[in-house]
C-alpha cells in the first residue's frame, strides 16, 4: 500500500502564490508517474499537472496557462505543485494521485481558497 498526504493548502488573495506538497509513504517503489487533480462542488475532478517517475512534467490542465509548476523529489518521495498568480477560479480541493499496477492511490486532499 501507498499513502499520500497533501499539505500546503489555505486561503490566499487573488494574485498570490501557494505551494502544495504531496508526501508518499509505504511501498513507494510501486508507483510511477504522479499527478495533482482538483475538484470543486458540482464539477468533475480535473487534472492540474502530471509528472513522470523520473521527474519530467508531462501534462498541465488548460487553465494552468504557465502559472503552475510541478516538481518531484524521489529522494524525499514528494511531489510539489507551485501555484502562482492564483485566481478565485482556482479555489478547489487539490488531491495527489499515484497509480500503481492494478491500483490507484489518492490523498485526502487539501483545500485551496482564493479570495478576491
Amino acid at each position: 500500500q501507498v499513502q499520500l498526504a497533501e499539505s500546503g493548502g489555505g486561503l490566499v488573495q487573488a494574485g498570490e502564490s501557494l505551494k502544495l506538497s504531496c508526501l508518499a509513504s509505504g511501498k513507494t517503489w510501486t508507483i510511477g508517474g504522479m499527478a495533482w487533480y482538483r475538484q470543486t462542488p458540482g464539477k468533475e475532478r480535473e487534472l492540474v499537472a502530471r509528472i513522470t517517475r523520473g521527474g519530467v512534467p508531462r501534462e498541465f490542465g488548460d487553465f494552468v496557462k504557465g502559472r503552475f509548476t510541478i516538481r518531484r523529489d524521489n529522494t524525499k518521495n514528494t511531489v510539489d505543485l507551485q501555484m502562482n498568480n492564483l485566481t478565485p477560479e482556482d479555489s478547489a480541493v487539490y488531491s495527489c494521485y499515484a497509480p500503481a499496477p492494478g491500483l490507484d492511490y489518492w490523498g485526502q486532499g487539501t483545500q485551496v481558497t482564493v479570495s478576491t
